[in-house]
């Protein structure tokens, strides 16, 4: 099990989807998003194997939630910043966002 002082370590933030790109040497089907984080983070590229699921267009401009703390790692020859945060089950995948307006850069605690 995780600890308290474990989870507390995770740096979780509201982003704001504003770019899009089909992943051009992903094996699976995968995006390369642009992430604005606000003014302490800043902006992230996110590798996120979402594509089956999202169209581009509905994901510019959405707000997401996503772990921006995590050492950064080579997908398919882009380096992903950033883990998007989504519940899935059988049949679906939805990535978490907040129930009221919270600006770029928001902490999840």
């Amino acid at each position: 099990m995780a600890t308290i002082a474990q989870f507390s370590e995770m740096d979780i933030r509201v982003g704001r989807i504003i770019e899009v790109e089909d992943h051009p040497t992903a094996r699976k089907p995968m995006y390369k998003l642009s992430v604005d984080f606000g003014a302490e983070v800043g902006r992230r590229t996110i590798i996120a194997g979402i594509k089956d699921y999202y169209n581009g267009e509905e994901l510019i401009g959405k707000k997401v939630i996503a772990i921006v703390n995590l050492e950064p790692k080579s997908i398919a020859g882009i380096i992903s910043e950033a883990m998007l945060l989504a519940a899935e089950d059988e049949s679906a995948v939805s990535l978490l966002t907040t129930d009221k307006e919270i600006k770029e850069g928001g902490k999840i605690r």
